[in-house]
């Protein structure tokens, strides 16, 4: 093994601040030829810390890693539909000998916060008693490969993406083991891939699907960049019409990366990836840092950003920037690092977000136009140099979070006010998942805002929670981010 890699393989981490690490190291999986071809290998180091061993040598990206002579080979998940793309790495290590040694390291590693993986899930179902209802938890499928985002059709069908790029149907509570065509290429390095679903409101008369994923550059494939995509879904296998309407103007990722500070992570993390619809039919992206947080100031590019659109990718003329010198005109709020979760409060009329700060610096916050959230200036989280930032809240001209966790980190999913009927007492009620505490659920005033502290549920099941939905039927759902991810559904007890 030639001595960097043996080095970085042996190498251990501790958190002193207390936390879980960014959704890297949670959500599991680096590629290797990232690692192998990375002309600055000394930062891989760092973060190959981050990642646990079954999610580099066993991950969902790496179907298959054949060693012949030295060289690696890994078939990828890449392309449309369920097209296999294969990349190809050249290494003077094979990969047997790569992960034996990263699991040595693992033995090795000193005592802190490692990335909570999750647990196998049981079969269910279970009842649980909550502060303000008995609850029946059963399994609707758990045949999912790290699924990300969901949304009901208005025939009863769900659409479920999958990181790893594949769009995937449930009917009548089954999976369908097809997954859908006709998806654009992605790319799938880290936690790339495909992100959040959303219908167009007018969705029974023109069958659109928006889907966020993050995109390569095909004038440089280490160049990425989230993007949101739409085609038409008859119901069968296939979408058609599939077009881009939005692509950001934020690439990174090609060699060598700019020089960061305060130990930020790799290219390949930190993309954002929700989107919705409010009901006046204005599409709202989370755009995340991609881990160079100096970027997210820079009023005209795309980094750190909330954008708002109109269901065609255009630009609505309300938007705060729009025909400012330097100014992204799609901009609805800035100073964003990693969001994760966006939902809109029907109750209230609101747009809200979760995002992933650093080390500890959770934050959900109420998204205002034109609104300054403050990363990366303002921070209540510890950077991965350990620095805590000079500014935590209270700065002029920023909005502080309405809540903040950590250290140690939350390392929040999606989240979403109740607004069904089948659990009265939870009505418009905050629910946030969380990769690492369950599902939290907090009481609400009137004005929408979450009183008192939150009630940790489910985590006796020992799952990451990546998105919370209410569904039709009143029920609650949830999304695990396993390999062998899960949809959840949540009623009364009987």
């Amino acid at each position: 093994m030639p001595a960097r890699l043996a080095e970085c393989a042996g190498h251990g981490r501790t958190d002193p601040a207390g936390g879980a690490g960014d959704e890297h190291g949670l959500a599991g999986g680096i590629g290797l030829h990232q690692v192998f071809h990375h002309s600055r290998l000394s930062r891989q180091c760092e973060w190959l810390r981050e990642f646990r061993t079954e999610s580099l040598c066993s991950t969902h990206r790496l179907n298959r890693i054949r060693s012949k002579g030295g060289a690696v080979s890994i078939r990828a998940v890449e392309g449309k539909g369920n097209s296999m793309k294969v990349l190809k790495a050249l290494a003077a290590v094979s990969a047997l000998a790569l992960c034996s040694s990263m699991a040595v390291a693992q033995d090795e590693e000193p005592a802190g916060a490692p990335p909570f993986q999750g647990t196998e899930l049981a079969d269910g179902p279970w009842s649980f008693a909550t502060d303000e209802a008995d609850i029946a938890v059963t399994v609707v499928t758990r045949e999912l490969e790290r699924p990300w985002g969901m949304v009901w059709t208005p025939e009863g069908d769900i659409l479920v993406t999958e990181r790893v790029g594949r769009l995937r149907v449930i009917r009548d509570g089954v999976l369908d083991p097809t997954p859908i065509a006709g998806l654009p290429a992605m790319y799938t390095l880290g936690i790339a891939g495909l992100n959040d679903i959303a219908l167009h409101p007018d969705f029974a008369e023109n069958r659109l699907v928006y889907m966020a994923y993050s995109k390569a550059d095909p004038e440089d494939p280490q160049n990425s960049v989230i993007a949101v995509m739409r085609g038409r879904w008859d119901g069968g296998h296939e979408l058609t019409d599939v077009e881009d309407i939005f692509v950001a103007n934020a690439w990174y990722g090609a060699q060598p990366v700019p020089e960061k500070c305060c130990g930020q992570g790799p290219a390949f993390g930190s993309f954002g990836g929700r989107i919705l619809f409010d009901p006046d039919g204005y599409l709202y992206i989370a755009s995340g840092d991609r881990n160079f947080g100096e970027m997210v100031a820079d009023p005209s590019n795309h980094f750190g950003k909330i954008l708002r659109l109109n269901d065609d990718g255009s630009v609505p003329a309300g938007n705060p920037w729009v025909g400012k010198d330097g100014h992204a005109p799609e901009v609805w709020s800035t100073g964003h690092r990693n969001p994760l979760g966006l939902t809109y409060n029907s109750i209230t009329g609101e747009i809200w977000e979760s995002e992933f700060g650093p080390r500890g610096g959770d934050e959900v916050n109420r998204i205002l136009r034109g609104g300054d959230y403050g990363w990366m200036s303002v921070t209540q989280g510890f950077h991965y140099d350990g620095q805590q930032q000079e500014y935590l809240r209270n700065r002029p001209g920023k909005q502080d979070p309405v809540l903040v966790y950590g250290p140690p980190s939350l390392n929040p999913g999606n989240l979403a006010f109740y607004d069904g009927s089948l659990f009265p007492a939870w009505h418009g009620d905050l629910f946030l998942a969380s990769f690492t505490q369950g599902l939290l659920r907090y009481d609400t005033n009137q004005q929408g805002m979450p009183v008192g502290e939150p009630e940790h549920m489910l985590r006796e099941l020992g799952q990451r929670w990546r998105d919370v939905r209410t569904g039709p039927d009143g029920a609650l759902y949830l999304l695990t981010d396993m390999g062998e991810g899960a949809l959840i559904r949540i009623a009364p007890a009987e």
